[in-house]
């Protein structure tokens, strides 16, 4: 029996008494809207370009070694903040003073060495396997975090927004919605530029009518879905107008950073507001730094001082408003970057694409620390060498679902699609409330599910079609269409379809509908 089964099966009572007895008072009202206010936030900061880790975290006591590599780019050793509790071992870039100040206050963890087998040194390909959690040779088209809001909401976006999640299941602020917050055929959340007109629709296409024919079902399905924008929006601008920041730390006009920290402004602000959205994603670019890394009568300044300073400031006023904001509790935070950088500098004062890097993880819940060794720094490196993998970045995302996110053990797979052990990085008190999760799991229309599912050979697909034009589709979990159960027109009603996938390999694949306006997909698990 899953936790959750098994916590619905437990009668419930408040001060020794039923919940029953509290049938319509004002204080069961309070204490389920409570439930709901413990919703727990995850902020994703993307380091576009690859972050150079060796000149970010610094294995001191191994200064001497990486001296010797990189004689036209390191600082001197008593530069570097040294980071406490690692005997004088470990230390920060001096632009990062504001992380020294989060990792002393025991709200940041430096994790050490993050990476995966088989490196890719393509910016594209390489930021693809960070946001699908694939390995290097494989290609998926869903995201970790979309296919962890679909397991959170499976019924989206049918029936969405409703009573149970108002609001955008995750916002990007200032780009595209990236692919990591995308599933199997369903963009899991929004992008927003600005709270004043958060979503900047025109209404242009509600203007002519639609025609009877294929090109008209499918005009007929982006009015809805701008239906349903719209209808963001409107929550996403209300929690702005509802919102407000109160740290003063953010940096602004010309200073580094200041892009990112207008961003993290909106999430603050958007938080406060009582926005219950799960994700949110921002990035700050530039750190490609091949060359004119540092500046040579000053290594500890330059174009990737700045953008450490940036990053740590930005960071640091924003968990500085989520303290004055009361929500620290909620809020916790990552960052990653798509690779780390060669061991050797190059000939230009910069460095070349890498393997491994140090990721952080900031907010009042994270273990604090360093989490690992420093990286080996190898004496006989050449201009092609990496530093080691200590941790599998796919280990970080198993502890943010597990103890961030409270996903149990047993449903750790249906969302990264492998088995990945994680670390002891949050406190795993005072998860999400499992009834919060149970109304998450029920939000929205149910147009599709299997029975049974898990299963060992087949399974039954069930699904509801409003009419007409109806396409039931079976995908692995690369995104490849293994069958077509159904393409054609039928009666509205509900409908079984047999599904045999005798001959695939053990693991998760996707049931797809697509019903004129209506799309949802849902996991089903194939077992040994």
């Amino acid at each position: 029996m899953k936790r959750r089964q098994f916590i619905q099966s437990v009668p419930v009572a408040i001060g020794g008494m039923s919940v029953t007895a509290y049938a319509n008072s004002p204080l069961l009202s309070a204490l389920t809207a409570a439930l709901y206010e413990t919703d727990r936030v995850l902020v994703i900061v993307q380091l576009n370009g690859g972050n150079d880790g060796l000149n970010t975290v610094f294995p001191l006591d191994q200064y001497a070694t990486l001296a010797k590599h990189r004689a036209n780019l390191l600082m001197p050793e008593s530069d570097i903040l040294v980071l406490g509790g690692t005997n004088g071992t470990t230390g920060i870039h001096p632009a990062m003073n504001k992380f020294k100040e989060l990792y002393d206050e025991q709200k940041l963890s430096v994790i050490q060495s993050v990476g995966y087998p088989s490196f890719n040194f393509s910016h594209f390909r390489a930021t693809d396997i960070w946001m699908t959690a694939s390995d290097s040779k494989e290609f998926l088209n869903s995201g970790w975090a979309g296919r962890y809001l679909n397991y959170e909401f499976p019924n989206y976006p049918v029936g969405f927004p409703n009573t149970t999640m108002p609001d955008p299941l995750a916002i990007r602020i200032g780009g595209n919605v990236p692919l990591g917050l995308q599933n199997i055929g369903v963009n899991m959340a929004i992008s927003i530029n600005n709270t004043n007109d958060p979503l900047n629709l025109t209404g242009s296409i509600y203007k002519d009518p639609a025609s009877a024919d294929y090109k008209g079902k499918e005009l007929l399905y982006l009015r809805e879905v701008q239906r349903q924008t719209d209808k963001f929006g409107d929550a996403v601008a209300a929690g702005a107008t509802k919102g407000k920041n109160l740290s003063t730390l953010y940096p602004t006009g010309s200073a580094p950073g200041a892009s990112l920290a207008n961003a993290l402004k909106i999430v603050a602000k958007l938080i406060s507001g009582g926005l219950k959205t799960r994700i949110y994603w921002v990035s700050t670019g530039g750190f490609d730094t091949h060359s004119n890394q540092v500046v040579g009568s000053d290594r500890k300044t330059g174009n990737h001082a700045n953008l450490l300073k940036g990053v740590a400031d930005s960071i640091h006023a924003f968990m500085d408003d989520a303290k004055l904001l009361g929500l620290e509790d909620r809020i916790a935070g990552m960052t990653f970057s798509e690779f780390g950088r060669r061991i050797i500098s190059n000939g230009s004062v910069g460095t070349d694409h890498g393997a491994g890097q140090p990721m952080f993880l900031f907010g009042k819940k994270v273990v604090p620390g360093v989490i690992g060794k420093n990286p080996t720094i190898d004496p006989n490196a050449t201009a092609n060498s990496n530093i080691p993998m200590q941790y599998d970045f796919r280990s970080i995302y198993a502890s943010i679902l597990k103890d961030w996110f409270c996903v149990p053990q047993e449903d750790l797979q249906s969302v990264l699609l492998k088995n990945f052990q994680a670390l002891p990085l949050f406190d795993p008190s005072g998860c999400i409330p499992t009834s919060v999760h149970d109304e998450n799991n029920k939000a929205g229309e149910n147009l599709l599910y299997a029975y049974p599912n898990p299963f060992q050979e087949s399974t039954t697909i069930k699904f509801e079609t409003k009419g007409d034009h109806t396409l039931v589709q079976i995908f692995n979990n690369q995104g490849v269409l293994m069958q077509t159960l159904y393409d054609g027109d039928l009666a509205p009603g509900k409908y079984d379809l047999p599904c045999d996938l005798g001959q695939a390999p053990a693991g998760i694949y996707y049931a797809r509908i697509q019903n004129g306006k209506l799309q949802q997909v849902k996991a089903i698990h194939k077992v040994r």
